[in-house]
């Protein structure tokens, strides 16, 4: 039996979702603990939301594949890569609507005032007298950011739920039954709930900027389950703290792990630790995605996922 092929691991958080069928197939190195081994490996698996060091490619001369464990490739220089004859995968198509599932999840929360209703139920204020009011969902005007493969599997969910739906992105899509706003700020003012489904590049980093926040209103909720590149925090927490934005719910954070500091004395926003798309289910399916895209790789084969040519 031919000894299992070695495989650098950029990030060794990743290690335990690399189940056992898996192992058995690939021997997993930890680059930051054994460079040395690390750099024969001709393919490398990657957290594709997390910068991939210039200095830990330039250390595996014999680098063929980047094979990012997830959907987002963000943290690679794909073109870097597109120069230097190495395949980029990802994790499309994966992972998707267990996203769309978190977000509306999350704008029911708000809306519907679950969480608060636990505390008023815990600290004694429903004993009060007051009833805690809530929004019927039906009639919300839901502003999507980005209409992929996630922001359209929260557009039918939106639609199940009676909601009034539209969406921004840079590129017009036909044959969507949702209509584009003319602009983001647009998006933004005619928006009660605005989530930002859009992949991350360079070009959009602080996509929704203080202008976008102040359109949303202080009646308006944001939700990320994207990149965090792609909102000004800073931003987020003044409108916060000075009552200009209704909520936030974050997901993602330029810097993860996020500080607690930054957040404390933050007002309606809800915080979660990037597990939008982490599930059961989805991460059975990436590691299985990640399994092929190996083994069409060291077989000489197309890789079923690559990076299209467009990115």
């Amino acid at each position: 039996m031919a000894s299992p092929e070695l495989v650098a691991l950029a990030q060794p958080y990743l290690a335990p979702f690399l189940t056992e069928a898996v192992a058995e197939r690939y021997r997993f190195v930890d680059i930051g603990q054994q460079p040395g081994v690390a750099s024969d490996a001709r393919a490398v698996v990657v957290d594709g939301g997390r910068p991939f060091d210039a200095s830990l490619r330039e250390a595996m001369p014999r680098l063929g594949l980047i094979a990012c464990f997830n959907a987002g490739y963000d943290g690679i220089d794909v073109e870097w890569a597109r120069k230097h004859g190495i395949i980029v995968t990802h994790a499309r198509h994966i992972n998707h609507e267990d996203v769309a599932d978190f977000a509306i999840g999350q704008v029911l929360n708000v809306y519907r005032k679950i969480g608060l209703g636990d505390r008023w139920v815990r600290d004694g204020s429903w004993q009060s007298g007051n009833r805690l009011m809530t929004r019927s969902i039906a009639g919300l005007r839901l502003g999507i950011v980005g209409l992929g493969s996630i922001g359209q599997a929260l557009a039918r969910r939106a639609d199940a739920m009676r909601m009034v739906t539209s969406w921004w992105g840079p590129h017009h899509k036909s044959g969507v039954p949702w209509p584009r706003a003319s602009s983001l700020i647009d998006l933004a003012a005619e928006s009660d709930a605005l989530v930002i489904a859009a992949s991350a590049k360079p070009s959009n980093r602080g996509l929704i900027s203080a202008s976008v926040i102040e359109a949303l209103g202080p009646g308006g909720m944001l939700v990320n389950v994207a990149r965090g590149s792609l909102v000004d925090e800073a931003a987020v927490i003044v409108a916060l703290m000075r009552g200009t934005l209704g909520a936030a719910v974050l997901d993602v954070y330029d810097e993860e792990p996020t500080s607690p500091d930054r957040w404390a004395g933050v007002p309606n926003v809800f915080l979660t630790p990037h597990i939008a798309g982490v599930t059961d289910l989805a991460m059975r399916r990436m590691v299985e995605l990640l399994g092929a895209n190996l083994d069409a790789f060291f077989k000489g084969e197309p890789v079923p996922t690559p990076v299209s040519l467009a990115a």
